[in-house]
């Protein structure tokens, strides 16, 4: 930064609570709201030790955070996360909605049971965190749901998982008309191929379908959990203060 040039970080002053953020994307995510100067508080489910390593890569720079444990699909563990927001840093101006299961399924294959747990979390999740959320944002406020491109590309064995993201965008376009009036603002960030703890586990990292979705791609490279967080960051400040219903496609070209 050039001598007497004084950085003003978009979020500073600001609460935000990101859910899912212990690994991948949403831990990208977390890291960098921190570094544009919000609290965060770093939700997960099961992981608290990823968790807790977020938390502690914020504070070690210098930032604010704390992890809180939350099942999103409860309506009570939604409600209290957001409570916590409130009670450790005084009040919240930002949610990001990152919690999600990813699982495919042929069409034969489709249970109830594959059924429910995707909807249950993606979509239910989204619904509970914002109502939590709702009650506490206040003018100038910012919701940020994380869908995925998929929803374009219609990939064979991704119905469920591809609903459940078309049920995010719908969503995310009535509570962007529905907070209007309270100046609260709803927008959607919708993932390419990002490679993450999750594409390992799954053997999509080094496979010959990550070579497929890299060679679709126009940018030429997959993304990395950063390009999607820097997006967010945008959209969360003031800087996309004329930004409402809008889904923002991060994927390097691929629709």
């Amino acid at each position: 930064m050039p001598k007497g040039l004084a950085y003003m970080s978009k979020l500073a002053g600001k609460v935000a609570v990101v859910t899912g953020a212990s690994k991948g994307i949403g831990a990208a995510i977390a890291k960098g709201l921190a570094k544009e100067g919000a609290a965060v508080v770093v939700n997960y489910a099961s992981s608290k030790a990823g968790a807790d390593a977020v938390v502690a890569a914020i504070t070690a720079s210098g930032g604010k955070a704390v992890a809180v444990q939350g099942d999103v699909s409860q309506a009570a563990q939604a409600q209290a996360l957001v409570e916590a927001a409130v009670t450790q840093f005084g009040r919240l101006d930002v949610l990001v909605n990152n919690s999600g299961l990813y699982e495919f399924a042929a069409i034969e294959a489709i249970t109830e049971a594959h059924y429910h747990k995707l909807f249950d979390v993606n979509v239910l999740g989204v619904l509970l965190a914002s109502q939590a959320a709702a009650k506490h944002l206040g003018e100038g406020g910012s919701i940020v749901n994380i869908s995925s491109a998929i929803t374009d590309v219609n990939t064979p064995t991704a119905a469920v998982y591809a609903g459940t993201k078309g049920a995010v965008n719908a969503i995310s376009g009535v509570l962007a008309n529905e907070l209007a009036p309270r100046k609260i603002r709803v927008n959607v960030v919708s993932p390419g191929y990002v490679v993450t703890e999750g594409t390992h586990a799954a053997g999509i990292a080094g496979s010959e379908m990550e070579a497929g979705f890299v060679a679709q791609t126009p940018l030429g490279r997959a993304g990395r959990p950063d390009d999607i967080a820097d997006v967010v960051a945008f959209l969360a400040s003031d800087e996309a203060r004329w930004l409402t219903g809008e889904v923002i496609t991060a994927s390097g070209g691929i629709h």
